[in-house]
This record gives C-alpha cells, sequence and structure tokens, in this order.
C-alpha cells in the first residue's frame, strides 16, 4: 500500500490511499469479534425498544379511535396505562442497549489502540527518524477512533437501523398497504442523495486526516522546542506555523460540515414531500372510508419513526467515507515492518560475558556518498573499558546503534560471547547491552520510577543502592519528596549533571554486563562533568564499556582509546596509545 504526497506549502501531507468498507472490515473486525456478546445484546434491546415504540403507536391509534373520535373516556385508561408501560419498558431497554454497545466501542478501542501502540513500538529507529510523532499520535488517537466509528458502532447502527425500518415498515403495511407503498417511494432518493455526498466526503476525508495529522505534529514538535523558540524569539513565527496547519484542518472540516449540512436540509425537503403526499392520500382514504383519523395518525407517527432510521443508513455511507481514511493511515502504520527484528532462529541470550567483537564491519546510511564506517575491527574483552574518539561525524554514535542493533551493518559481523548477535533476539540482547545516551531521557513522574525504568520490578531498596552508587542519594534526599518527588518531561526541575546521575543511576539498576556511554559528559559544565566521574567510573567497573567521548579527562579513565578518523580517504580507526587507568599498567596498540 501506497500513501500520496500532497504539497501545500513548505509542507508535505500524507494522504492515505481510498479503502472499501469491506477491505476495513476484514482488517479490524476481528478484533471487535472479541466484543461480539455485547454488540449483539445491546443491539437486540435497542431493536426490543423499537417493536415497544411500534407497539405504542397502536395504543395512540386506538385512544384517537375509541376516545377522542368516539367521546367514550372510558376506553382512554386501559391503553394510557399500556402506553405508560411500554414508554418505561423501552426506556430501560434503550439505557441497556446504549449502554452495553457504547462499552464494546470503548473495548475495541481500548484494543486497537494498544495493538498499534505495541506495534509502533517494535519499529525501528529509523522509522521514528523520517515520521513526525504528532501525526503518529493523532493516528493512535483520532484514526483509531473514526475505525471504531465504522466497524464498531457503524455495525450496530446499520442492524439497529435496518431491523428498526422493518418494524416501522411492518406496522405501516399493516395500517394501510397502499399508503406505505407511497412512503417507502421515497428510500430510494434517500440513499441516491446520501451515495453522491458520500463520494465527495471521502475526498475531503482524506484531506482532513492528512491536515490534522500535520497540526499535532507542528504543536508537538513546538512543545518541545519551546526553550529555543523563546531564545531565538521566535513566538510569532511558531504562531504562524500553528495558525497556517490549523487553518488548513479548519477548511476541510468546514467542508465536511458543509457537505453535512446540506444532506441534512435535502434529506428533511424530501421528508416533508412524502408526509404531505401521504397525508393527501390518507385524507382521500378517510373520504373513502377505508382509513379512520386514528389509524392516519398512526400511519404518520410510523413514518415519523421510519425516516430517520432510513436517513441513519443513508449517512452511514458517509461515514464509511470519512472513516476508510482513518482505517487506511492506521493499515499503513501496521503494514509497516521494522528493518531490525528477531527471525525463527533467533535464541536469547541468557547471561553474556559480556565478549564483544567486531569483524570488519561496514555501515552507510542510504543516500550518503561514502560509508561512515568500513572494514572496522575491534575486539572488546569482558571488563575492559574502551574509549572512542574522533572527529564528528565519524562513526562512533554509529557504533553504538549497531550494537544495539537499531540498525544493520552493511558488511561485517559484531558477536557477543563469539555469537553473531543476528542470531540473538533483540530482548535478550538489550538486556545485555545498556545505553547511557549524551542526553538522559526523563518521563514526567517520580524521580523513583525514572530509576526503575532500568529494571522491571525493582524494589526501594535497588532504586536507593542505585542512587547512592550513582552519586544522587544525597540530592534526591535534598527534594521536597525524595525519590517521591515528581520531575517533568525532559528532566524538568532537576539540573543537567543531576539528570545525568540518574540515568547513571538507571544503568546501575539494569546492571547489564555490557555498558555504552554516548558522550555522557557532552551537555555538562566542567564542575557537573567532574562530579560524575567518579560514578561513571563505578558503573564501568567490572563491565565490558564502550566509551564514546571528546573529553580527553573522560578517556583518561579507558583501557585503550581508539581515534576513529579518515584513513587514505575511508573512515575507520587510527593508531592510539592507551591512556594509562589509574591503578592500571595496560597499554595497547590499534593499527587500522
Amino acid at each position: 500500500m501506497s500513501a500520496q504526497y500532497e504539497k501545500n506549502g513548505s509542507a508535505a501531507s500524507i494522504l492515505a490511499p481510498v479503502l472499501s468498507a469491506k477491505a476495513v472490515f476484514r482488517r479490524f473486525w476481528p478484533i471487535a469479534r472479541l466484543e461480539r456478546r455485547w454488540l449483539i445484546v445491546g443491539g437486540l434491546l435497542l431493536v426490543a425498544s423499537a417493536a415497544c415504540d411500534t407497539a405504542a403507536i397502536w395504543m395512540f391509534s386506538v385512544i384517537t379511535d375509541r376516545v377522542l373520535t368516539a367521546g367514550n373516556l372510558a376506553a382512554f385508561w386501559t391503553p394510557a396505562v399500556e402506553w405508560v408501560a411500554l414508554t418505561l419498558i423501552s426506556g430501560v431497554l434503550v439505557f441497556g442497549g446504549q449502554y452495553l454497545t457504547a462499552r464494546a466501542g470503548e473495548r475495541f478501542l481500548l484494543r486497537l489502540r494498544g495493538r498499534v501502540f505495541a506495534h509502533v513500538q517494535r519499529l525501528s529507529p529509523d522509522f521514528f527518524e523520517s515520521r513526525k510523532h504528532g501525526d503518529l499520535v493523532a493516528r493512535l488517537s483520532a484514526d483509531v477512533e473514526s475505525v471504531e466509528a465504522l466497524v464498531n458502532s457503524g455495525v450496530v447502527q446499520a442492524a439497529i437501523s435496518l431491523l428498526t425500518v422493518v418494524f416501522y415498515a411492518a406496522g405501516a403495511l399493516l395500517l394501510r398497504w397502499e399508503l406505505a407503498l407511497v412512503s417507502f417511494a421515497a428510500v430510494p432518493a434517500f440513499v441516491l442523495v446520501a451515495k453522491k455526498s458520500s463520494r465527495r466526503v471521502n475526498a475531503i476525508a482524506r484531506e482532513e486526516r492528512a491536515s490534522h495529522g500535520e497540526l499535532v505534529a507542528v504543536l508537538e514538535e513546538g512543545l518541545a522546542n519551546i526553550t529555543l523558540t523563546q531564545t531565538c524569539n521566535r513566538q510569532g513565527t511558531e504562531e504562524q506555523r500553528v495558525h497556517e496547519h490549523g487553518a488548513r484542518w479548519m477548511r476541510a472540516k468546514l467542508t465536511l460540515v458543509r457537505l453535512s449540512a446540506l444532506y441534512s436540509p435535502v434529506v428533511h425537503l424530501l421528508e416533508t414531500i412524502c408526509v404531505l403526499c401521504v397525508i393527501g392520500f390518507g385524507a382521500w382514504e378517510i373520504t373513502q372510508h377505508r382509513l379512520t383519523l386514528g389509524g392516519l395518525f398512526a400511519f404518520a407517527a410510523f413514518l415519523g419513526y421510519l425516516y430517520p432510521p432510513v436517513q441513519a443508513l443513508g449517512s452511514l455511507t458517509m461515514t464509511v467515507a470519512a472513516a476508510s481514511t482513518g482505517a487506511a493511515r492506521l493499515i499503513e502504520l501496521l503494514d509497516t515492518e521494522p528493518t531490525v527484528a528477531d527471525t525463527p532462529r533467533s535464541w536469547a541470550l541468557r547471561a553474556a560475558r559480556g565478549e564483544l567483537r567486531l569483524e570488519s564491519v561496514s555501515f552507510g546510511y542510504p543516500g550518503a556518498a561514502r560509508a561512515v564506517l568500513r572494514d572496522f575491527s575491534l575486539t572488546v574483552h569482558p571488563g575492559e573499558l574502551v574509549a572512542l574518539t574522533g572527529a564528528s561525524g565519524a562513526g562512533k554514535t554509529t557504533i553504538a546503534k549497531l550494537l544495539l542493533r537499531f540498525t544493520e551493518p552493511t558488511a561485517g559481523v559484531i558477536r557477543l560471547d563469539g555469537v553473531d548477535i543476528r542470531d540473538l533476539t533483540l530482548s535478550s540482547l538489550r538486556a545485555a547491552v545498556t545505553l547511557l545516551p549524551q542526553e538522559t531521557l526523563i518521563f514526567h513522574g517520580t524521580i523513583g520510577e525514572n530509576i526503575a525504568y532500568g529494571r522491571q520490578n525493582a524494589t526501594r531498596e535497588q532504586i536507593v543502592a542505585a542512587a547512592e552508587a550513582a552519586d544522587a542519594h544525597e540530592f534526591i534526599m535534598g527534594l521536597p519528596d525524595g525519590y517521591d518527588t515528581v520531575i517533568g518531561q525532559r528532566g524538568h526541575g532537576v539540573s543537567g549533571g543531576q539528570r545525568q546521575r540518574i540515568g547513571i543511576a538507571r544503568a546501575m539498576i539494569a546492571d547489564a554486563p555490557i555498558l555504552v556511554l554516548d558522550e555522557p559528559t557532552a551537555n555538562l559544565d566542567a564542575s557537573s562533568a567532574r562530579r560524575i566521574a567518579e560514578p561513571l567510573r563505578r558503573l564501568a567497573g567490572g563491565r565490558t564499556t564502550i566509551l564514546i567521548t571528546h573529553d580527553l579527562d573522560l578517556a583518561a579513565l579507558a583501557d585503550r582509546i581508539i581515534v576513529l578518523g579518515d584513513v587514505q580517504g575511508a573512515r575507520g580507526p587510527k593508531q592510539a596509545v592507551a591512556a594509562p587507568r589509574i591503578g592500571t599498567k595496560r597499554h595497547s596498540r590499534l593499527a587500522s
């Protein structure tokens, strides 16, 4: 399935392909089917309420003919009580039916959103580098809801509308079949109007979904970069971006509203014409003594109940047109396969010793003129700390991505304890390798929760022990609620050095045998960098550690220093002399 792109100014919007309702149901009905029992029960209750309303209309006919026309007040009480009873029963049935169908719909939303999000989490990092996060959020929210409106609520609405049409049509036919045929003549007109409207809605809905995703993406990006915006005094620029995307979404939504608003009065006009024809024909029937006044009133009531579900069936085609666009966007997402995934032969590594071996590894980014790495080889023994340094773009961070299989080498092999890491399950590989990124990622939550993110079901004692080893316990206890202090997303409320120590504590509690430190002091001042040097030393102790850094003082902690750079026009390691660590007499060289 391929998506279309439409240029609008400087932005490119993804327009989802057109899908049929059959294709949408085939893809998503298995999820809705899990709630079919409640859908059926709820639908039957609503249909039963329609049956009660049909019987109530008969009561109205009886009261008109036996009480009002005949002037017999004594005949009023029995049908009146029956009418009230039917109304009460109908109310209970409507309550139960609407609640059960809504429950099924919400559970469908919960399941579908969970499945889509679970799939998104399995996608490789390069997918997120090419997609706007705001658009993904829109797909996980509004597009999921649009699918529910078709696959779940739409099915219920269609079934109930069809059955209620049958009830009211049967009542009209029993009263006077000639009048019923006159009233049914308007049904094809309803269908024709809905069909013509749905074609236009389909095209506009595609643009509306795409423009909504663009707007959410701009809002998410603006909020994430608010500090940069304020620093550069570009608030006006961001406001203009939000206005432009918001205006585009508004125009698409107003077009949809205009089509819907036009549909309603056209349908109402058809209803009015049909009702007038029925009344005129019914008046003639009364003069011919083939129909009573009560019968005509009851027939008019049947029409009042009949046309709304007919109109709902017609508008369902518009719902299909609008919802199929959201479904297409979800299917496009669900059909995206991760570039790195487990294979049938993958197996889980139980306990890694930590020996890493990169054998003639090469890697180049798609479209790049030359490879970032070419024939790179390196062996890191268990417990050894190796520093990688060199110019920006030399491939240092790329090596970290390759070790975690965020991407695959274009040539060569990476082995862990002698095993090709492509033969290991991703979960077991990443359990063996802990990455401390350049910028410590913080979730909105307590400091304790952020530290415990490194290990599932971590105890408070383990959290505190990790924080103490990371030299974070003292500043944490100085906060108002200690480990229960809530810090904002991106670490708002703590300094850069404190964030980094939280990250070190998280790595400590993960206790993986292999550690990758990616520029751990890059965003810190000299004082903060010195402060985390000892926690980093403790963290690396006994682990196979790869330290990516430009900081020569930090690199001095390493057993070996590998300098990456240009060698005879290709990317590769230069000769590097080890900087001895305190207490270490080990020296080594690595020739390119």
